[in-house]
């Protein structure tokens, strides 16, 4: 419900901006890869859907709720601040995590790894940055949108472990490229 409601927010300005990024991306890739490289599906699609959640990520930590900044450095003030269950409470607790699941997912991917550590110290820094970036454009720096967001990214490595281990686990045509694509362009 939460997310639901923030795709509603941000698709009416973000389409024009997500279609042109998807042109310039595709094209430059089928540019990369004539001739010498190989065309996998569901390599390329992740990275363009990787490039569209960055681009949405930027939106949804720059283009909303602008005030005049602070800084909270107390621990879980923030988070107890609103009823559990309440709006406030979903959009605040669970929107902080979700929004950095997929980047936890994506930078396990791309970095194959599997080590939790590694890519926790990633999702620490991405939300660092992206806090003191908030701060300097005036709004509010939040250790607790980085506790959440930290979890979140956390949630994301396990969910590419996981995914991982049951991948492993397929017999062989389920690991074939071609079932990959497939199965891909299904979730799409």
């Amino acid at each position: 419900m939460v997310v639901k409601e923030i795709i509603k927010d941000m698709l009416p300005s973000m389409w024009p901006l997500i279609v042109f990024v998807s042109v310039v991306a595709i094209s430059l890739r089928i540019a990369f890869l004539k001739g010498t490289k190989r065309f996998v599906l569901h390599r390329e699609l992740m990275a363009l859907v990787f490039i569209i959640y960055i681009l949405c990520l930027y939106y949804v930590v720059t283009g909303q709720d602008i005030n005049y900044g602070g800084v909270n450095l107390i621990p879980f003030k923030e988070m107890f601040r609103y009823e559990f269950g309440s709006y406030k409470f979903m959009k605040n607790i669970i929107g902080n995590i979700l929004l950095f699941v997929p980047y936890g997912f994506f930078s396990s991917y791309y970095l194959n790894n599997k080590k939790i550590s590694t890519n926790v110290v990633t999702c620490f820094m991405a939300t660092l940055c992206i806090e003191s970036i908030q701060y300097y454009i005036g709004r509010v720096f939040d250790i607790d949108d980085i506790i959440l967001n930290v979890f979140g990214g956390f949630c994301g490595c396990l969910l590419y472990v996981a995914l991982t281990a049951i991948k492993s686990k397929l017999p062989g045509f389920m690991k074939s490229d071609w079932f990959l694509n497939l199965l891909f362009i299904l979730i799409l």
